[in-house]
């Protein structure tokens, strides 16, 4: 029999301090470092960049680029050929400022009859 197959493999373990502790399947994949979590960034993040490209904006973090809403108004305008419906801060330098860009643009895609699903990260 062939040594190398994944019945033969140990499971993976984590560390935690001195001792060793098993972590289930479940808990792996969810995990903050899920291999699969990672591959769904970087494919989100060069299909937005392909986009946001048209207006010459580039995203690298995902978090934190969208977190201010500008990338966020810029993706759907490109993405709906439409502008925005309410006026944004185009230079928010404030927390409330950021919080009102995200949304305006989440008010867009209602107004649009856009619903959005399963949006990952266990947060919403």
């Amino acid at each position: 029999m062939n040594s190398n197959s994944y019945y033969d493999q140990p499971p993976q373990t984590y560390y935690q301090g001195e001792e060793q502790e098993e972590m289930p399947a479940t808990e792996k994949d969810l995990a903050e470092d899920a291999p699969w979590k990672k591959i769904q960034q970087n494919t989100f993040t060069r299909w937005c960049n392909e986009h946001l490209k048209c207006v010459n904006k580039r995203i690298g973090d995902l978090q934190k680029d969208l977190s201010d809403g500008l990338k966020l108004i810029g993706l759907l305008e490109v993405l709906s050929q439409k502008k925005m419906y309410r006026k944004y801060h185009a230079r928010p330098n404030f927390r409330q400022m950021k919080l009102e860009n995200v949304s305006v643009a989440l008010e867009f895609l209602d107004r649009e009859h856009i619903k959005l699903v399963s949006i990952a990260s266990g947060t919403v």
